[in-house]
């Protein structure tokens, strides 16, 4: 779980860095087995990390402050 804003723009990054990947594999792979096979796990770890971004976002900085 991201406990701090340093660790969102941490993960944000990294959603980013994997996003270019996918990105990257969908040009030069040809065959759409291949590519799903080659892209399922970095999308995989998108949507678990975008989860983790929305769950820290929903909660305001006091109330974390407040729970910690």
């Amino acid at each position: 779980m991201i406990a701090n804003d340093r660790e969102l723009s941490v993960t944000l990054d990294r959603i980013g860095r994997f996003q270019e990947q996918v990105a990257h594999v969908r040009q030069v792979e040809s065959s759409p087995t291949n590519y799903h096979a080659a892209v399922s796990g970095f999308l995989a770890e998108i949507d678990r990390m975008e989860l983790e971004v929305r769950e820290y976002l929903s909660f305001h900085p006091g109330a974390l402050v407040a729970n910690a």
